[in-house]
């Protein structure tokens, strides 16, 4: 029997505790980047995740190729519905499955993973809290090397399947309704400006920053309290919809779990963020 889930976060302490549980998959989602702003270049961590270490028998989960739509032109855009289907299957996941989802950076790249696995009906997922950092800062068993085993994609017995996409994402035209009024919605931005880079166009109008710094906490690696976080959130917490965005939509993903924490049901992530909104000479940006 799979472990029942709770909250969108797991300790590492429930995740040892439950480590080797019949179905339950854990997932390093791990994503590296280089350069800054329009200058940033993606990575996938496959590499790391063998020489490095992992934790005991999580599989690496490719975020930027497998669990992304492969002709976008945009990085990380999310995959359709057949292509997830693909990916999750291809990583012994079902439909009676429990995933936990970690990164060895502080948490953009799992909170997007776990996002995308909401997005598409799935609720039996939640990133580990702190991610590999505080797993391994713990002194927890690390493996390193390839996981031998893979699913067999051909069992249609246990086919993973999506369900219908759930409106938790926001593309440019949503984001352009919120700026003008005619769809009001808070805009949060995630990223930090600093690593936008220096002379950038202007952010979304209207956006409250909110940013990473605010929602982890720099010693734990871990979300904040949920008193520190409705500290956060508290310019845009009352608002019905929000919207969060961040240089491409990874970033945002925390601010977006965070707020999932702590009860907020009416959430988008904006698919492409910046990277969509800086691609064309946007009127209301100017």
């Amino acid at each position: 029997m799979a472990p029942v889930l709770t909250s969108p976060l797991v300790s590492t302490q429930w995740l040892a505790d439950h480590l080797g549980a019949d179905e339950l998959v854990v997932l390093d989602a791990s994503v590296h980047t280089s350069g800054v702003g329009l200058g940033t270049t993606w990575h996938a961590a496959g590499d790391s995740y063998e020489q490095h270490g992992h934790v005991p028998g999580a599989r690496y989960a490719d975020l930027l190729h497998d669990f992304s739509a492969p002709d976008s032109d945009l990085p990380f855009t999310r995959p359709g519905a057949e292509r997830f289907e693909q990916a999750a299957r291809a990583l012994g996941i079902t439909n009676t499955s429990t995933v936990v989802v970690y990164d060895d950076s502080v948490g953009e790249w799992s909170a997007r993973l776990w996002w995308i696995f909401r997005s598409f009906g799935f609720d039996d997922v939640a990133v580990l809290d702190g991610g590999f950092v505080k797993w391994r800062d713990e002194g927890r068993p690390v493996r390193v090397g390839a996981l031998t085993t893979r699913a067999d994609d051909s069992d249609t017995q246990h086919a993973f399947l999506a369900g219908e996409e759930r409106p938790l994402w926001a593309d440019r035209d949503r984001v352009e309704r919120a700026v003008d009024g005619t769809q009001p919605a808070a805009l949060v931005l995630a990223a930090d400006e600093t690593v936008l880079g220096d002379g950038h166009a202007p952010v979304v109008p209207g956006t409250t920053p909110i940013a990473l710094r605010r929602i982890v906490d720099q010693d734990s690696n871990t979300l904040r309290r949920p008193a520190a976080l409705a500290d956060a959130f508290a310019p845009v917490f009352d608002a019905d919809e929000i919207v969060t965005y961040c240089g491409v939509g990874s970033a945002a993903c925390v601010d977006a779990l965070a707020l999932t924490v702590l009860g907020h049901d009416r959430v988008q992530v904006y698919d492409g963020s910046l990277a969509d909104w800086w691609r064309r000479e946007p009127e209301l940006a100017s």
